[in-house]
């Protein structure tokens, strides 16, 4: 039987604009499931919010987002990375640019002891991103 293990980020009132931004980012399909098709998870007034999205890359990718109902506890997430890497330079850095905009970088992307290039960003949405160019042996 195969795992698969997928980063599952829970905002509120801005999964849908996450998963836009990330589907710009990185390319690929996005499938979105509102509260509204399920009317007893969350209020009325709450219809439109992202039950369950996920954004889904030719590269297999797998990214998944939801928003917190209000009456269910949120806290921003924290402590947590998504870690992208691979050996595409140019993509990566394309990837490192779009996270970074409007984000906080916490690490410079660049030649870290162990080589390659690397950096660390905040984004919009206070989700934590680590990039790595994994450099050729």
């Amino acid at each position: 039987m195969a795992l698969t293990l997928n980063p599952y980020i829970n905002l509120r009132g801005d999964a849908r604009a996450a998963l836009e931004f990330y589907q710009s980012v990185l390319g690929g399909e996005l499938d979105i499931s509102e509260f509204a098709s399920f009317p007893d998870m969350a209020g009325p007034d709450e219809g439109h919010l992202v039950m369950h999205g996920q954004l889904t890359t030719a590269d297999g990718l797998v990214l998944m987002i939801a928003d917190v109902p209000s009456a269910m506890p949120y806290a921003p997430p924290t402590g947590i990375s998504v870690s992208i890497s691979g050996d595409e330079a140019d993509r990566l850095k394309g990837i490192w640019d779009a996270l970074s905009t409007d984000g906080t970088v916490t690490a410079p992307y660049e030649t870290p002891p162990w080589g390659g290039t690397f950096g660390m960003v905040q984004d919009r949405f206070g989700i934590d991103w680590m990039v790595m160019f994994n450099a050729a042996e």
